[in-house]
């Protein structure tokens, strides 16, 4: 955003973007060796590693994520090793480079430190979030900011417009073949491009001409998809996937969306208070409140985005809030003593170590995920079988390098009350778990505590094959309340740590 002089009066760019590499890897190392730190992302590496072994993704793996996401994490897997680092590194990279941009777009309406401050924020807050790892957000916010970034040239009529509002709605393209949520983002940013071309007097058939060029740019990608797809005869597959199955899916019980609804304004709070009570732009010079007004705005439409979006089991949904919410505040934290920033960064860092630490605490870490691997890993020979996690880990068909027993891997595809149907998955769960364990798998892994909102009809089916052809080999605890279990064909004892008979035969 700003000039080579601006810039100068600040520490540097090359010593800010060192600066906030330092940070990243820090507050984000306590992850770097768990492979087991969020179930979406452990199945996205998954899903990555066997597409650079020729799986096709909607056709030999079945998940809604678009290809983007996809694309990122074979990448990523490319890189070598076991894959769990390297995904966490080049997430890792995404967040500084976002990092960066938020200080190049703050210090326009911001002092040097106080916008060096606003990207640390955005940094740490992300461990408060479940965004320590690769989840989606932390990939498209990147691309969000660009177009940010390009929607100022356009508001502040830096530069062609029209070639302003190209590179955002190419940016916007971009982001949305990582996920479809940043639409509403996209939809806005294309009403403002409309406004700057009515303020500017542009002939209506020359804007009607541009906003033409915009929609196909940011359609581009998602269209280059479906023809790839096409293309190998696969467009009913990738339609489906992306688009159709979304209205199969059933609504989670209104308490619950509820509940996660209050942790992620809980989170954001702090954040939200800055801005309300310091109210940001009192403080932006008046040939840049045009420019801020925006920023006020693309918050807004994020935050509407979100609560439209509509779940929120997770914190990591309300993760493309931080990004605009960490430029606005930033005209706020000039204004208070450098001792009040570090001061709330500190705090916001030791917090972020706290829940990351508890969250591996409740889920298990490497040492955790490791031992079920083990118990769990295929035998060798003709009749092995492959690994069944039926509820637990994704990381676990790479751990044991098992073959996939079905396209639907994702536990929650096939256990899950709210894709309980063919037309929210593709086949019908109950059928697809008879037709796996008919197949023998050489182990099965499930959960105890049973998920709450599990889908009862194929945890029956469940429950009839272990009873009659496995027995439990292994009880691994992961926390406190959770109990990993590891199922294998035939008779056998019982081992240490399981629940009991009776409380395992709870349905």
């Amino acid at each position: 955003m700003n000039d080579a002089s601006g810039q100068g009066r600040g520490i540097g760019a090359v010593a800010t973007l060192g600066l906030l590499t330092l940070v990243a890897l820090i507050v984000r190392a306590q992850g770097f060796g768990n492979p087991v730190i969020g179930f979406d992302e452990q199945f996205y590496l998954l899903v990555g590693d066997r597409m650079l072994h020729g799986a096709l993704p909607y056709v030999d793996i079945f998940d809604r994520k678009p290809i983007g996401l996809f694309l990122l994490y074979a990448g990523a897997r490319a890189l070598g090793g076991d894959g769990f680092l390297a995904y966490k590194l080049v997430a890792t990279g995404f967040v500084v480079a976002t990092a960066y941009g938020v200080q190049r777009i703050a210090r326009a309406f911001a002092p040097p430190m106080a916008a060096i401050g606003a990207a640390i924020l955005y940094i740490l807050w992300l461990n408060l979030m479940e965004g320590e790892g690769g989840q989606s957000p932390v990939f498209y916010n990147a691309l969000i900011l660009v177009a940010a970034t390009m929607m100022l040239r356009a508001v502040e009529r830096r530069g062609s417009l029209f070639g302003s509002g190209a590179g955002a709605m190419a940016a916007i393209g971009l982001a949305l073949q990582i996920k479809y949520s940043v639409l509403p983002e996209g939809f806005a940013f294309g009403c403002i491009l409309l406004w700057c071309g009515w303020r500017e007097r542009v002939a209506p058939v020359r804007l009607a001409g541009m906003a033409l060029a915009w929609v196909a740019l940011a359609l581009l990608p998602t269209l280059a998809a479906w023809g790839a797809y096409a293309a190998m005869g696969e467009g009913q597959a990738w339609l489906f996937a992306n688009f159709l199955s979304l209205g199969g899916q059933a609504a989670r019980p209104l308490a619950t969306e509820l509940e996660g609804l209050a942790a992620c304004v809980g989170i954001l709070l702090p954040l939200a208070l800055v801005i309300a009570l310091g109210r940001p732009w009192r403080h932006v010079a008046a040939e840049r409140r045009g420019g801020f007004r925006f920023l006020i705005v693309w918050l807004a439409v994020t935050a509407v985005a979100v609560l439209l979006y509509g779940r929120f089991g997770s914190p990591h949904y309300a993760m493309p809030i931080v990004l605009p919410a960490t430029i606005v505040a930033a005209p706020v934290l000039g204004r208070w003593r450098r001792g009040w920033l570090v001061a709330l960064i500190a705090v916001i860092a030791l917090a972020g170590q706290v829940v990351l630490a508890l969250s591996e605490r409740a889920k298990g870490g490497r040492a955790e995920a490791l031992a079920v691997a083990r118990a769990a890993m295929p035998e060798r020979g003709p009749d092995r079988g492959c690994l069944y996690v039926y509820d637990g880990y994704p990381a676990l068909y790479m751990l044991t390098h098992s073959c996939l027993p079905s396209k639907w891997v994702f536990p929650g595809h096939l256990n899950t009350l709210d894709e309980a149907s063919a037309s929210a998955i593709g086949t019908d769960p109950v059928a697809e778990v008879r037709r796996i364990l008919a197949a023998r798998p050489g182990a099965i892994v499930d959960d105890y505590p049973r998920f709450a909102f599990g889908n009862p009809a194929t945890r029956k089916v469940l429950g009839e094959a272990l009873a009659r052809d496995y027995h439990l080999a292994a009880c691994v605890p992961t926390g406190p309340s959770r109990v990993r279990l590891v199922y294998r064909r035939g008779p056998g004892p019982m081992p240490a740590h399981c629940p009991s008979e009776a409380m395992l035969a709870i349905r």
